[in-house]
């Protein structure tokens, strides 16, 4: 219950991110952002000591973490720091792993390792312009983040079509049985 509680709170706090990073109030985004973060380390935590943890539980966590960075990197998309192919593909990502992991595996979701590192990266490409300007830096330059951000399109890509392989494999070699 608390687990799903905390999971709420993150989900609240996307639009609330957008809103600070369109309205380019950085300091606010970054205290959102924190509790964003604090929220995701907390809810496993919390659902594992009280056994509440499930495969419902987990895609919950997922999808809030999904909507979360793809608002962020919308937002930041939209004010012209991040690539605008970055979000539907965070969004498009997440979809086919949450339809595809059932077939893939049968104990519910089922990261690959790209997928995973990229799951992490959406958080990091939504906190550095974010940090940045929230502190006041200069480092890194819009061009850096933009090329990270490039970077995240590339690898995402890449993820797509390796999970879309590994299906094509499960359901074929299924047939062939």
């Amino acid at each position: 219950m608390l687990a799903n509680a905390l999971t709420l709170f993150r989900l609240a706090l996307a639009p609330v991110l957008v809103v600070a990073v369109i309205r380019q109030s950085y300091p606010a985004a970054s205290v959102i952002f924190f509790l964003a973060v604090a929220t995701d380390f907390a809810d496993g935590n919390v659902a594992r000591r009280s056994g509440s943890a499930s495969p419902r539980g987990a895609l919950f966590d997922h999808a809030v973490d999904a909507i979360f960075c793809t608002a962020g990197t919308a937002a930041l998309a939209h004010a012209g720091a991040l690539p605008a192919a970055l979000p539907p593909l965070i969004a498009a990502a997440f979809l086919q792993y949450a339809a595809d992991s059932r077939i893939l595996s049968a104990r519910g979701l089922r990261a690959s390792a790209l997928g995973r590192w990229n799951g992490i990266a959406y958080y990091v490409i939504v906190a550095i312009p974010i940090l940045r300007d929230g502190l006041g830096l200069s480092w890194p330059g819009g061009f850096w983040v933009a090329m990270l951000g490039w970077g995240l399109v590339v690898t995402t890509v890449a993820s797509i079509l390796d999970r879309a392989r590994l299906l094509f494999r499960c359901l074929s070699s299924r047939v062939a049985s």
